[in-house]
């Protein structure tokens, strides 16, 4: 039940990161696994700063951190 947690809110993360950089978003598929992506890396963010999460609310507020840092990356190479 973890992995399936884990994909509904980095597909969630995706919806809300493509919602707040509105400007700079690819389009609501590449937003959701740009947000799947962003879970990992928000995760490793986390860890950096010595956060960890222990709610689906702290997972979901990680995971958006991490896909709005991934789609600010990738917009550099949108043309």
């Amino acid at each position: 039940m973890g992995i399936l947690w884990s994909i509904i809110i980095g597909i969630l993360a995706g919806a809300i990161a493509g919602w707040i950089m509105k400007g700079s978003g690819f389009g609501i598929i590449i937003n959701l696994i740009i947000g799947l992506v962003g879970s990992v890396l928000g995760g490793w963010i986390y860890t950096l700063f010595g956060l960890s999460t222990t709610s689906i609310l702290g997972s979901l507020l990680m995971s958006v951190v991490g896909a709005i840092a991934l789609l600010w990356i990738v917009s550099f190479f949108k043309k």
